[in-house]
């Protein structure tokens, strides 16, 4: 049967329902009839499928974004954040941005060869590339597959810049390569940090590492030349907003030169997740939370204009980014970057049998 069609015991997992994606012409509703007994239900566990990608970099021209162009190693994630943004990319594969989103995972293991064809291309003009736009590239299953790894030996041998953003303390493992590019100038990374209350991210994020245990990735990193930012993202409002000055703090601690931070975010199937856990998790502070939303995108949970969507709008955004902006002067921080060197990018070997000829 199904996923949709069974129950399973949810120890690990952030969502509460496995609801199929937007363009799914038929849904199914599994009924508990009483007679299921909980010790008997299975655990839902991690699938992993394999994708030969024939692109790999994904080009975007969004205003909101300080780069034009990322690369995605993995679809899907395991460390399974309620809040993630891009649950409802699930919903193009066929599969739900539900529990399917944090077990259904898909690997690109050719993605550094891709890379490589698409850097030598005559066409390709050299600019920052980001990794881990929609899903962490250090995820677990990186571990096995070493895709975002092999797409970093690809970066820098071509001398070409790249910005990092994640959770995964797997990130240390690649060190070498990171603190070598810092030298260089061609690498920063961001380690998002969303509460530092141990209990509260096991609940949200319950397969990422502990916010103690980022602090010491950033550390490592820091240690190592690697330019840090620490991300205060997403904020929720009235249940890890509270927490920004002290996860400033305690990034600025570590090591982090530079600070973001980003609103909770509620597009397509990400809504009636999260509103799902608030209810599961924090019922009498559900409300609340959601009101804030909505005073904030004009009476809806969410509004995806540009320059809106990652903070919103009105007095208590407007709270948050003044606080931000007072914990980064006081802590020496900067909200931007000191921009990476393009100039030392050389293109990869084109393999060009006829070439090859002379």
């Amino acid at each position: 049967m199904d996923r949709e069609d069974r129950r399973y015991t949810l120890k690990g997992r952030a969502a509460q329902s496995n609801h199929a994606g937007r363009f799914e012409r038929l849904t199914r509703d599994a009924v508990d009839d009483g007679w299921a007994e909980e010790d008997a239900l299975p655990v839902l566990r991690t699938e992993t499928s394999i994708e030969q990608p024939r692109s790999i970099i994904t080009y975007n021209r969004s205003p909101d974004l300080p780069f034009d162009r990322s690369i995605n190693p993995y679809r899907g994630c395991e460390h399974g954040c309620v809040y993630c943004f891009a649950r409802p990319s699930h919903a193009y594969l066929g599969l739900s941005p539900g529990l399917d989103f944090e077990t259904r995972l898909v690997a690109r293991p050719d993605a550094p060869q891709v890379l490589s064809r698409e850097l030598a291309a005559r066409s390709y003009r050299v600019a920052p590339i980001a990794i881990g736009t929609n899903t962490d590239p250090y995820q677990p299953i990186e571990k096995t597959h070493a895709v975002t790894r092999g797409c970093l030996e690809v970066l820098s041998q071509a001398g070409h810049p790249v910005a990092i953003v994640t959770k995964g303390s797997l990130i240390e493992r690649d060190i070498d390569i990171l603190g070598d590019m810092a030298r260089r100038g061609l690498v920063r990374v961001g380690i998002s940090v969303t509460t530092l209350d141990p209990a509260l991210s096991r609940l949200m994020e319950p397969r990422a590492p502990a916010p103690a245990r980022r602090l010491r990735t950033i550390r490592l990193l820091a240690g190592a030349g690697v330019p840090v930012r620490i991300m205060a993202s997403p904020l929720i409002p009235t249940l890890t907003d509270p927490e920004l000055e002290q996860i400033l703090e305690q990034g600025r601690a570590a090591g982090a030169r530079h600070a973001s931070w980003i609103m909770l975010r509620l597009p397509r199937e990400v809504s009636p997740l999260v509103q799902e856990w608030l209810e599961a998790h924090f019922p009498g502070r559900a409300a609340r939370i959601l009101g804030r939303l909505r005073e904030m995108h004009g009476g809806a949970l969410y509004d995806s204009q540009w320059h809106r969507r990652m903070r919103g709008d009105g007095p208590y955004a407007e709270m948050i980014a003044r606080r931000f902006e007072i914990a980064v002067k006081r802590l020496g921080l900067s909200e931007r970057a000191a921009p990476m060197r393009c100039d030392l990018f050389r293109a990869p070997h084109r393999d060009d049998r006829q070439l090859a000829l002379f």
